[in-house]
């Protein structure tokens, strides 16, 4: 047997056992996650937006933590995405997965960030939006096209999460 039989022996198992352990730990994850609320509906009727700017839909993870990545209803999938502000929420218009749409009193905050959850890029060059879904609290990240997008967008989500109604007011806490 010659050396690149051998070497063709020894890494193609390899490689499955490692791809079997990555799918194995991401079903792991979905159940652990079998918990978390459904996304809300789209609005059928949407105000007209405020600033819409191209991107990419990086992911969502925990509030807090940004290497536990939200994995189920396709909230780990990065994508490219439109990302639109109105009056109603926030709307994430994603490529190749379902919309994501965030309630006005959902939000609680947005802010700059280097990265999370497998994207890192310079010094404040995403946009985080923290969020509830149901008793959770999330991260959302979004890194825009262009980067004069990105304060538009922070000082548009600012003002929408001003105006919105607090959440524990909604409840009655």
């Amino acid at each position: 047997m010659n050396n690149q039989t051998l070497t063709v022996l020894i890494t193609v198992p390899l490689i499955v056992v490692v791809l079997a352990l990555i799918w194995l730990g991401w079903r792991n994850r979905l159940r652990r996650q079998s918990d978390v609320e459904r996304l809300p509906a789209v609005p059928e009727q949407l105000t007209p937006a405020s600033v819409v700017a191209d991107g990419q839909y990086v992911t969502t993870t925990t509030a807090g933590d940004w290497l536990d990545r939200i994995a189920v209803q396709g909230l780990g999938i990065r994508t490219n995405a439109e990302l639109s502000i109105h009056a109603e929420g926030v709307l994430f218009d994603r490529n190749g997965a379902a919309p994501v749409f965030i309630p006005r009193r959902a939000l609680v905050e947005s802010r700059e960030a280097n990265g999370m959850a497998g994207k890192f890029v310079e010094k404040d060059g995403l946009l985080v939006i923290s969020w509830r879904l149901g008793t959770r609290e999330l991260d959302t990240g979004f890194r825009s096209r262009h980067s004069a997008d990105k304060k538009l967008l922070l000082e548009a989500l600012q003002e929408l999460i001003s105006a919105a109604p607090q959440a524990d007011a909604d409840s009655g806490k």
